[in-house]
């Protein structure tokens, strides 16, 4: 079983930044991709931005040029850098990890979950 930990979310004014974490513990594998979803409430869960082992990233069109995602091989971490946030970027995000497969925009694709952390961006 693999475990996923999210942590740095919070409420920040418009504009400001935050930076998630998400480790991972439990097992170790050779490749794997990770993924960032977000989930507000009343609606579906929505793709934010994915990574792979080897530094390929993917984004959705409603964060490229603000939001970055990245890594730490040493210490299973992938992070999410959020700038210049809007008050729509306000959800419940969560981290994923896909084993066997290439990064992507589908949660189905994802064989583990964080239990995510509260991001609110107040006007």
């Amino acid at each position: 079983q693999v475990q996923l930990v999210e942590s740095g979310g919070g409420l920040v004014q418009t504009g400001g930044s935050l930076r998630l974490s998400c480790a991972a513990s439990g097992r170790t594998f050779s490749s794997y991709a990770m993924g960032w979803f977000r989930q507000a409430p009343g609606k579906e869960r929505e793709f934010v931005a994915a990574i792979n082992w080897t530094d390929n990233t993917y984004y959705a069109d409603s964060v490229k040029g603000r939001f970055t995602i990245s890594r730490d091989n040493a210490k299973n971490t992938v992070y999410l850098q959020m700038n210049s946030l809007k008050p729509e970027d306000t959800a419940v995000y969560s981290c994923a990890a896909r084993l066997g497969g290439p990064m992507s925009k589908l949660h189905t694709q994802y064989n583990y979950w964080g239990q995510g952390t509260q991001v609110t961006v107040s006007s």
